[in-house]
């Protein structure tokens, strides 16, 4: 690597050290590190604003944008409070029960949707049960974010890195259910058993609590009817865009942000009020963590990892799934896994034409997919969910400090992803 190659990969280090200790806000350690890059020369304002492989993915910001825009309207109408009632009655109160539920929920929506609208729609829910009942918030946030990451695994638009793969492979929405829901479905079962051991210090159940829950009715929660059903009419018009997008020709984030901008509109509500509800601190560490990734890929960092890791293989099909599988973890829980699959997918797509682009050749693929998807648990800035939840927590008074996500994260990575790697064994080798 060149000597400027050097520099980014010593900035990037430095600035997850700096969020990894708390040193500095990691906001203000996002936005100094893409200075940084800027005045080194790894990057330029040209590639850094307006390239599509090297700049801020003004698509996510957007999206982002758009999607905070509706649920900030949304919270206005008390439809977060009625789930988070509804919610707690069917668990009758028990946490542990209630963790399952809300894992069920995220998992089934994120599958559906991108994991970062499922997060934005779920949370502020779990946040007002988790306050119903007394139950400490950390943790089902947590469970949540990797239930969401886990669950996007499972479709082409659940997860971002499964839409950039399926444009690059040819995947259709049905290749992903075939091959991935399977893996997605049980890991969220294993998921659900580790949360039981790693949370267990905080399900303590309150009759008193659960009583007084038991006894509410979710119709009461509901305070502003009209915005509610506008609310609603736009939410399933977002939505089906979303789904629809492709055919559309309009970009998710299109789809958002008009949603976003005629819902303010047509609701009736302050403006202000309503715009200041918006995580804009989670939107300027993205915008500084899409440049320092985008000086790496420039400078060729992430491209190289790529590389030495389809050599080590030396052509073997098991030996270049296992190493895309298990090798595409730590980039993709060092980085955003977006930025690692936009810059990776290019050498597996090489890899798997120089393996004769056969129908066997395509496991290469799931197991480009699995890794990058379930890397993203590990830390709180390996996806962009993660992000989110820990941006929505901290303005609700709820901090997540990186090691706290890790401890868990870490674990659930190492479990989920040799459990993928035995499904990748059997499913595409030893039964094949």
């Amino acid at each position: 690597m060149s000597v400027t190659s050097w520099l980014t990969v010593a900035v990037f280090a430095t600035v997850y050290v700096l969020i990894a200790t708390e040193r500095v806000h990691r906001v203000t350690a996002a936005l100094g590190g893409a200075v940084v890059m800027l005045v080194l020369g790894a990057t330029s304002p040209e590639h850094s604003f307006f390239s599509d492989e090297t700049g801020i993915d003004w698509n996510v910001i957007f999206l982002l944008l758009g999607m905070m825009l509706i649920v900030s309207v949304l919270k206005r109408t008390g439809l977060f409070e009625f789930v988070a009632i509804w919610a707690a009655k069917r668990a009758r109160g028990r946490p542990y029960r209630l963790m399952v539920l809300l894992i069920l929920a995220t998992a089934f929506l994120s599958a559906w949707f991108d994991n970062v609208t499922t997060v934005l729609l779920i949370v502020p829910v779990t946040i007002a049960v988790c306050r119903d009942l007394g139950l400490p918030v950390v943790p089902y946030l947590i469970a949540e974010v990797m239930a969401c990451n886990i669950g996007g695994a499972a479709t082409l638009i659940g997860d971002p890195p499964n839409i950039m793969i399926g444009a690059r492979a040819g995947l259709s929405f049905n290749d992903f259910l075939l091959h991935m829901a399977p893996i997605s479905a049980l890991l969220i079962v294993v998921l659900a058993v580790m949360c039981r051991w790693m949370f267990r210090s905080s399900f303590s159940y309150d009759p008193e609590r659960a009583a007084t829950i038991m006894a509410m009715r979710e119709r009461d929660a509901i305070t502003d009817v009209r915005t509610l059903v506008v609310s609603g009419v736009v939410v399933a018009i977002v939505m089906t865009g979303f789904v629809l997008h492709t055919a559309l020709h309009l970009e998710p984030s299109v789809v958002a942000i008009s949603g976003g901008l005629a819902l303010l509109a047509v609701s009736r509500l302050n403006t202000k009020e309503v715009v200041a509800d918006v995580e804009w601190e989670t939107l300027a560490f993205f915008t500084g963590l899409f440049v320092m990734v985008g000086a790496m890929v420039r400078t060729g960092v992430i491209t190289d990892i790529g590389e030495a890791a389809a050599r080590a293989t030396e052509g073997q099909l098991f030996g270049t799934s296992m190493a895309l599988l298990f090798g595409s973890v730590v980039p993709s829980a060092v980085i955003d896994n977006i930025p690692f699959v936009a810059s990776v997918s290019p050498i597996v797509s090489e890899i798997v034409a120089s393996s004769g682009g056969t129908e066997e050749a395509s496991v290469l693929w799931w197991s480009f997919a699995l890794g990058a998807d379930l890397g993203g648990n590990a830390t709180i800035i390996a996806s962009s969910a993660n992000v989110v939840v820990v941006g929505i927590a901290d303005r609700s008074g709820h901090h997540i400090s990186f090691w706290q996500f890790s401890r868990y994260g870490i674990p659930v990575t190492a479990v989920t992803i040799t459990v993928a790697g035995l499904y990748v064994w059997l499913r595409y080798f030893a039964l094949a």
